[in-house]
């Protein structure tokens, strides 16, 4: 770095590489010239965002746009705690639920101070920490996905105040029952703060995904972090929200920048609270998906792992390379490298037609 403001930055944040999204569909058409490329990259709702959202959002007054929003999103958190069972006090919302775990980061971490997170977990937890000079401890996967024992053991630590677990876990799509989450919380100290990403919760077809909500009055060290970008397809008006402990939300809205959730973010996501019929043909065609291309990516022989999720994680002998055969052939997926996988590709569970380009695109790849 020549600039000599960058002299004096933290080695642990000019080490890192910024968060590298899945590319564009348009960026991959011009580059590649492909016609009608299939984006597979990020976890995105193949079925677009549900018609009650949609309809919240048509013909915007000059008012609703001219003016900032609510501060608090009163309107939302109220509908939120109704359908929760829980109080307003009781929820932060968020710009995604990755503001949610920002805030987290920004409230306890600082030099001296300490985080736990698993291996290939989501990239976000690690640029978190370093960003704030934190001491990660990043505890070895089991089977992919995470070892909550092993979390609860490294919370011990004295200088630890955060712990991030992802269930579903992205990349790699593992679960973990509400029976085990709870025996993590059981041995976790209280002075640690488990934020617990549930971005994919509705999708974990078996889970209970009331069962978190219902542990933050025995675990008030419990934070639930939740968004309305996946099962929703709110990604691109970015809302989510958290539920925990009251005094935990009035200490995270401490350090929340104001107006962090758009008007018309509110709007929506309030819309799609009550779109259940959305949700259920979301949850189906994910289904259907995941069925398809498990049965495919094991007609190839490829290695693949199961997944609560609306992706797949399936392992190539070169995954750089077919990466780059795949975006030839118009199928933008995700290069796993980043999170300690090298040789393994994620993909977006599509809709049946989706699904199909990409194991065809697949076939054509490995046999060149």
């Amino acid at each position: 770095m020549t600039n000599p403001v960058l002299s004096d930055i933290p080695p642990e944040v000019a080490a890192l590489t910024p968060y590298q999204p899945g590319r564009p569909a348009a960026e991959v058409a011009r580059e590649r010239g492909a016609s009608n490329v299939v984006k597979l990259a990020s976890n995105e709702n193949p079925l677009g965002c549900g018609p009650l959202a949609l309809r919240a959002l048509q013909n915007p007054d000059a008012q609703t746009l001219s003016r900032y929003p609510d501060s608090a999103a009163a309107e939302l958190r109220a509908a939120l705690a109704k359908k929760l069972k829980v109080q307003p006090e009781n929820i932060l919302a968020g710009n995604g639920s990755n503001d949610i775990l920002e805030l987290a980061a920004q409230l306890l971490l600082a030099p001296g101070r300490a985080a736990v997170y698993s291996r290939h977990a989501f990239i976000v937890y690690k640029l978190a920490v370093a960003a704030r000079r934190a001491r990660a401890v990043v505890v070895a996967a089991k089977d992919f996905g995470h070892d909550l024992p092993a979390i609860a053991r490294a919370a011990q630590a004295d200088d630890v105040r955060l712990a991030y677990v992802a269930n579903p876990n992205n990349p790699t799509g593992s679960w973990n029952s509400p029976d085990a989450v709870r025996a993590m919380m059981a041995q976790i100290p209280p002075r640690v703060l488990v934020a617990l990403d549930e971005a994919y919760f509705e999708y974990a077809g078996e889970a209970a995904p009331g069962e978190s909500i219902r542990m933050l009055d025995e675990f008030p060290n419990l934070l639930v972090a939740r968004t309305f970008s996946k099962i929703h397809g709110l990604a691109g008006l970015r809302a989510g929200y958290a539920v925990g402990d009251a005094e935990i939300i009035a200490a995270l809205n401490r350090v929340r920048q104001p107006f962090n959730l758009g008007a018309l973010a509110q709007r929506a996501a309030l819309a799609a609270l009550d779109d259940d019929d959305f949700v259920s043909q979301s949850q189906e065609t994910n289904r259907r998906g995941m069925a398809q291309l498990s049965a495919g990516l094991d007609a190839l022989g490829l290695r693949r792992l199961p997944s609560h999720g609306n992706f797949i994680a399936f392992a190539v002998a070169d995954a750089a390379e077919c990466y780059e055969k795949l975006l030839d052939a118009g199928v933008i997926v995700r290069k796993l490298a980043e999170y300690e996988m090298p040789n393994w590709l994620r993909a977006t569970v599509g809709r049946a037609d989706e699904n199909a380009r990409l194991l065809d695109a697949l076939k054509a790849a490995l046999a060149k």
